[in-house]
């Protein structure tokens, strides 16, 4: 078992490790269901961020909240993608951590998350920091213990 006394990874702050925005892919609040789709599929990912016209991070669009929200009752109803909204569809119940929070915040969310949203103080989309990241500075950390 590892003994960690140092508190030094922990209080850490977590700005160096975060991919900036420029470098997420994203949707805005306008675009509809088919465009997240293509995005989703294009990137690879199974969720990205939902930003507004000002880049303030509004919520988070999955693959599996754009499967559900064309199911019909007896097929999948892939017309529907063009007309429905991301901000209908989003989930606006996500964990986020600020720029300048320390690495414990980070962990503690990260147990139930692969990434989370990085806002700045006044809610402007300022990248992601992802469980990869954090466990990679956790294995630096502990080899030089």
């Amino acid at each position: 078992m590892v003994s960690i006394n140092n508190k030094d990874f922990l209080t850490a702050p977590i700005i160096d490790q975060i991919i900036s925005s420029e470098k997420v892919a994203h949707v805005q609040i306008g675009n509809n269901a088919e465009h997240a789709l293509l995005v989703l599929t294009k990137t690879g990912y199974s969720a990205i961020p939902v930003l507004d016209n000002q880049y303030h991070l509004k919520g988070l669009l999955g693959i599996g909240m754009i499967t559900d929200s064309i199911l019909g009752m007896e097929r999948i109803e892939y017309e529907r993608l063009e007309d429905i909204k991301v901000d209908e569809i989003m989930d606006t119940n996500l964990p986020t951590i600020r720029v300048k929070d320390r690495f414990q915040r980070a962990v503690d969310l990260l147990i139930n998350h692969p990434f989370l949203c990085v806002t700045e103080e006044d809610g402007t989309f300022a990248g992601i920091i992802t469980r990869r990241v954090i466990m990679k500075e956790f294995k630096k950390y502990i080899y030089n213990v």
